[in-house]
């Protein structure tokens, strides 16, 4: 559940942000007008609606699948999560300091041409992809979860939408201390430890049903210093990846994630 409110939460936050920097921008500009902001908010019950789709269609694929078809699905799932939150923390990293300035430039450029449609889709596709993002990172955390623990996954997202509606409402209040600049920063190190703990996920499911060979699995047993199953082994297991069974394929590619992930962020912040 901790993971399912993080997701919302960061998501969400990410949405706020594109639709406040272009409602400013609408509400300060004498050309959009009123006009604009209708426009506006109908890209973001576009987008919210595309995100659903996206939703319906994944559960109901999920539907018509054998067992062993179900297992295939949300380890992919699983795995194309992880790999979706790297691009993402690489996207973010290498665009969010002109974010602002393309999104309004492209805003600007539809106002001119008076292209309220253009304006609209520009959005659907911001909101859209933002929802996007949370429906795939959803379904690859919480696949194969138990169904009397989706009420509690349910309330986790709600909480995680109130907390991105306070969290918004603080950074526009601007202080010193806690700002975009320090928010992306801190939230990049949590989506990349997410990232790994998915990947951890997704390779266990192929490990379980024999489509890859675990190698040495367990390759050690640390569940009497720190279990993976209750209190902070849990959410180190949730949040990290941590595995008090590693198989050695699992640890291995788990390494292997981290040394290149850093690596590329590392290149990307050079010359960022």
């Amino acid at each position: 559940m901790d993971q399912v409110l993080f997701i919302v939460w960061r998501e969400s936050v990410e949405a706020l942000l594109v639709v406040g920097i272009l409602y400013a921008w609408l509400k300060a500009s004498p050309a959009a007008g009123r006009r604009g902001v209708r426009y506006l908010w109908g890209g973001v019950a576009a987008g919210l609606a595309l995100s659903g789709l996206l939703a319906l269609g994944i559960l109901g694929i999920s539907q018509f699948l054998s067992d062993d078809g179900q297992e295939y699905f949300q380890a992919g799932m699983a795995l194309v999560a992880a790999a979706l939150i790297v691009q993402m923390v690489y996207w973010m990293k290498k665009h969010g300091r002109t974010l602002k300035r393309e999104l309004e430039s492209g805003m600007s450029e539809r106002v001119q041409q008076q292209n309220w449609w253009g304006l609209l889709v520009l959005v659907m596709i911001a909101v859209g992809r933002e929802g996007s993002e949370t429906v795939v990172f959803l379904y690859g955390t919480v696949a194969g979860a138990d169904h009397s623990r989706m009420l509690g996954y349910a309330g986790a997202g709600l909480a995680g939408l109130l907390l991105a509606f306070a969290t918004f409402w603080l950074l526009q209040l601007g202080g010193k201390i806690f700002n975009w600049r320090r928010f992306f920063q801190f939230t990049e190190i949590l989506l990349l430890l997410l990232a790994g703990a998915l990947l951890v996920s997704g390779l266990e499911r192929l490990v379980s049903i024999g489509a890859l060979p675990g190698l040495v699995d367990p390759l050690w047993d640390s569940s009497g210093l720190l279990d993976d199953s209750a209190g902070i082994g849990k959410l180190l297991a949730d949040f990290a990846g941590y595995r008090s069974h590693p198989a050695l394929l699992v640890l291995g590619l788990w390494l292997a994630y981290w040394i290149a992930a850093v690596g590329v962020l590392r290149r990307v912040g050079r010359k960022a």
